[in-house]
């Protein structure tokens, strides 16, 4: 990741939360102070000119409230609002807007490079370079829920406006997500987990107001609901070299599933995947060569 050099007008993580976060990292959720609230381009007016400026695959939303943690992407409803409309209306119509990739917009991409800058030091020796690292914004109606699902990419979620709970589960918990289901996510399948009352008790929640964040570990399932007001926040990830041999992984294994095999789990961090990265990424690129014959 290439980062500006230029120093910043305001820190966005103190000593404490900066040495938290090292701490935890790369395995572990934790509660972040950081000095994001009320920073200009995040708020409402400012988010709702830049879903204008944005490519229109990049906006996502649907109706929020009273969702079951359990419901699937493909189910989730629509509100009968444009997304401009449901940004102008967020306080009233029960819905959650997604602004993807915003840093395609230069003042967004130059905030996120800042903010993780200044992490940086204590990422790359852990994890090595910080690749593919991406911004989304959030912006939620009150009592919004996003159900249970788990993301690709190491995590830190921002909350610049109003309040919300995550409910996280580690990573580790093969019951709530399966080798299957990873293997089938990987295979360009849904991300929203089936929901079971048992797996409550499992999880560990969060709540933040502005000016505290969460570092969502990569691959840690968690659900969120928002409180009694408008929520708007920022997440910022990225991806490590692990992270990507692990996918490959994943792909391996399924291949290996459809012969009828039964292949161990790919291994969890720090120990690698690196062989079959390498073998699943040979039969992808023979795979493409053939299609393209």
């Amino acid at each position: 990741m290439t980062v500006p050099t230029e120093a910043m007008a305001l820190r966005v993580f103190g000593e404490e939360a900066a040495a938290t976060f090292g701490e935890v990292y790369p395995d572990r959720p934790a509660k972040l102070a950081h000095a994001l609230a009320g920073h200009p381009l995040l708020e409402i007016d400012a988010l709702a000119r830049l879903a204008e400026r944005i490519r229109p695959r990049d906006l996502e939303h649907n109706a929020a409230t009273d969702l079951p943690l359990g419901i699937s992407y493909a189910d989730t409803p629509s509100n009968g609002l444009s997304v401009h409309d449901t940004i102008a209306r967020i306080d009233e119509c029960g819905s959650w807007v997604l602004l993807k990739q915003v840093q395609q917009d230069p003042l967004y991409r130059d905030l996120m490079h800042d903010v993780l800058g200044e992490l940086e030091p204590r990422i790359e020796p852990v994890t090595g370079e910080m690749l593919k690292p991406v911004a989304f914004v959030f912006i939620s109606s009150p009592d919004a829920v996003t159900p249970l699902h788990f993301d690709p990419e190491y995590n830190i979620l921002f909350q610049v406006r109003g309040t919300k709970t995550m409910t996280l589960f580690p990573a580790s918990d093969g019951e709530i997500v399966t080798q299957h289901f990873r293997e089938t996510y990987y295979g360009g399948g849904p991300r929203n987990l089936p929901w079971r009352e048992d797996f409550a008790e499992r999880g560990t929640a969060i709540h933040i107001g502005p000016g505290e964040g969460i570092y969502v570990p990569i691959l840690a399932p968690h659900w969120v609901k928002t409180h009694g007001a408008v929520s708007v926040s920022l997440s910022l990830t990225w991806r490590s070299l692990w992270s990507f041999h692990q996918e490959d992984a994943h792909r391996f294994n399924s291949r290996l599933r459809r012969l009828g095999l039964n292949p161990a789990p790919p291994r969890p961090f720090p120990r690698g995947n690196l062989a079959k990265s390498v073998i699943q990424r040979a039969l992808a690129k023979v795979e493409r060569r053939l299609g393209a014959g």
